[in-house]
């Protein structure tokens, strides 16, 4: 297929996704960016949010808590702390990451970075509608 890049998203736990995509939708810690074939590399962290991978057996759609990833003009590879397809993102699992995180940034050092990672958990949980 013309003009995709390989894309890769793994976790610790296991490999979701590897497809030929035409183009990523990545939530980057300095903002959302969109990469397909052709792109100038690139290294980014990210922050929670969706995570989009179109391809021509359609769009699939992750939820992200935060990583890294490599942008190339043929590759995109995304190593983040943890995803799950949003179909099987619940309200509860959700919660959990959110009360975690709130229980971390009590105690955080920097309470500001800490509360901005909690503030995304919960925008992305209203993003995915649970």
């Amino acid at each position: 297929m013309a003009n995709t890049v390989q894309f890769d998203l793994v976790s610790p736990e296991r490999k979701l996704a590897s497809v030929a995509a035409t183009e990523v939708q990545i939530p980057g810690a300095e903002g959302d960016l969109t990469a397909g074939a052709g792109h100038a590399p690139l290294i980014t962290t990210l922050r929670p949010g969706v995570l989009k991978a179109v391809s021509a057996e359609g769009t699939k759609a992750f939820a992200v808590t935060g990583g890294f990833a490599e942008i190339n003009a043929g590759s995109i590879s995304v190593l983040a702390e943890q995803a799950i397809p949003v179909a099987e993102a619940s309200a509860a699992v959700l919660d959990a990451l959110i009360d975690a995180a709130r229980a971390r940034a009590a105690s955080a050092a920097d309470r500001a970075v800490a509360d901005k990672y909690v503030n995304d958990l919960i925008a992305l949980k209203a993003a995915i509608g649970v």
